[in-house]
């Protein structure tokens, strides 16, 4: 591996040259004392190793929550949708259904992103709206 040359500051020059003339013991014991007296890691980001990648790149999600966010004009419709995908009773569907009015509420956890889409396509068609997470 090339050395590459590295312009120092003068205001730098003599506590560059101090660290140079440092064992590897010596210096890991600085890197250490300097990391407890300011608070921050030598360690390099993860995301540098990622060889530039964006953030959203490194890892896609692929498995969603479907939540019910409101019901629309056609409850019985939106009932039918929740006992398909939950496979719940009438009695479980319909009061899954009625909490909506109290907040959002959790139909399918942890679904393949097409099952998650298709999933919130009925609930649309039905009249409700629904969310992805």
């Amino acid at each position: 591996m090339a050395e590459e040359k590295i312009e120092v500051p003068a205001k730098f020059k003599d506590l560059v040259e101090s660290i140079e003339k440092l064992s590897v013991v010596d210096l890991a014991e600085l890197v250490k004392v300097l990391e407890i007296k300011f608070g921050v890691s030598a360690q390099a980001p993860v995301m540098a190793s990622q060889a530039g990648a964006p953030a959203e790149a490194v890892e896609e999600k692929t498995s969603f929550n479907v939540i019910l966010t409101a019901v629309g004009d056609k409850k019985i419709d939106v009932i039918k949708v929740v006992r398909d995908v939950t496979a719940k009773g009438l009695k479980e569907s319909k009061d899954l259904v009625d909490a909506v009015a109290t907040g959002q509420q959790l139909v399918k956890e942890n679904a393949k992103k097409e099952e998650a889409e298709e999933i919130k396509k009925k609930f649309e068609t039905a009249g409700a709206k629904a969310e992805l997470k």
